[in-house]
């Protein structure tokens, strides 16, 4: 898939195209099946496959206060569009200048000079140019002047649900710390990743080493407690032990702190860019009577977390999976 951070780097000879446009946050089973009818189309008519989308939420620069949280980082975006089929993506900046584009230029000047445009994929609730004044009838009628075909997307349903996939429900989901669930909505696991820095060690003091991710996280981090994860670094995949939240056992934790436990494992991890994959919700975040206490409950929370990632049980060989 090529990508393209601008209007300006996509070359003039690109296209003729398919485009859906949208913010694909989570690139999740709804944009997934769009994506799988663009290709499709594309395909048979011989037109290059392309998503063009923005490089924050809209609402961050029309209503701040109504902003919801990123489920992917930008890069993370890209990478996840990149696995569906796509020829292209095209990321543009939606800035001041960008929001107050008339609908007739965002048509002549994106979707026409720059992608030529042949079809053209849309929500039925799909708004675009200055104060959202363009509609799917103004783009259809637009697209009758200059020559795309305008079609009409519906909504998509969450596999073994009534409910239309959506990024706000995965947010819902993953806010209740439902990562399973929150799984089948996006049609893949919910995936954070971050360096590891230096911590305070208690864990290592209690026979748990964790390493401690940055605060600097990429993607929607889930609410506070303990989760049976994967842990990935440099392309090996590890079971994990992972806590989030500000363990209030202890004084002085930052809230939303995320710390892996690696199973069966002694890694050298600090500085290193890792990623953490969250399978199933094990238990709630708990203020232990001290720190035994604690030891005592990690012990049994890995046990539960062993069962689920179909690790052998503590102090057995366990195969890497």
């Amino acid at each position: 898939m090529e990508f393209y951070d601008s209007l300006e780097a996509v070359p003039a000879s690109f296209g003729p195209s398919a485009v859906a446009i949208g913010k694909f946050d989570g690139v999740h089973s709804g944009h997934r099946s769009v994506i799988s009818t663009l290709v499709g189309l594309a395909r048979a008519e011989g037109l290059a496959a392309t998503a063009l989308t923005f490089d924050r939420h809209p609402l961050s620069l029309l209503r701040p206060e109504a902003c919801p949280l990123q489920l992917l980082s930008n890069a993370q975006r890209v990478e996840r569009l990149a696995d569906t089929g796509l020829d292209a993506t095209v990321m543009v900046a939606f800035d001041e200048k960008f929001s107050a584009l008339a609908p007739e230029e965002f048509v002549a000047t994106i979707l026409v000079k720059t992608l030529r445009a042949r079809t053209v994929l849309v929500g039925s609730d799909f708004r675009f140019g200055a104060r959202g004044a363009g509609t799917v009838e103004t783009l259809r009628e637009l697209g009758a002047k200059h020559g795309f075909e305008v079609r009409g997307i519906d909504d998509v349903v969450a596999l073994g649900s009534e409910r239309r996939a959506s990024s706000t429900w995965v947010r819902e989901l993953l806010s209740a710390g439902d990562v399973a669930t929150a799984a089948t909505v996006l049609g893949y696991t919910p995936t954070i990743r971050a360096e590891v820095v230096h911590g305070v060690q208690r864990g290592r003091e209690m026979g748990y080493p964790t390493a401690n991710l940055s605060p600097q996280i990429e993607g929607f981090i889930p609410a506070d407690g303990v989760y049976a994860a994967w842990f990935t670094v440099d392309g090996s995949r590890f079971g994990a032990a992972v806590s989030i939240g500000n363990n209030p056992t202890f004084d002085g934790v930052p809230e939303k702190q995320v710390e892996a436990h690696v199973l069966d494992e002694k890694l050298d991890l600090y500085d290193r860019r890792v990623e953490v994959s969250f399978v199933e919700y094990i238990r709630g975040m708990h203020k232990f009577s001290g720190m035994a206490a604690l030891s005592e409950q990690m012990v049994r929370d890995e046990d539960r977390i062993r069962e689920v990632l179909g690790y052998s049980p503590r102090g057995s060989v366990q195969p890497r999976p």
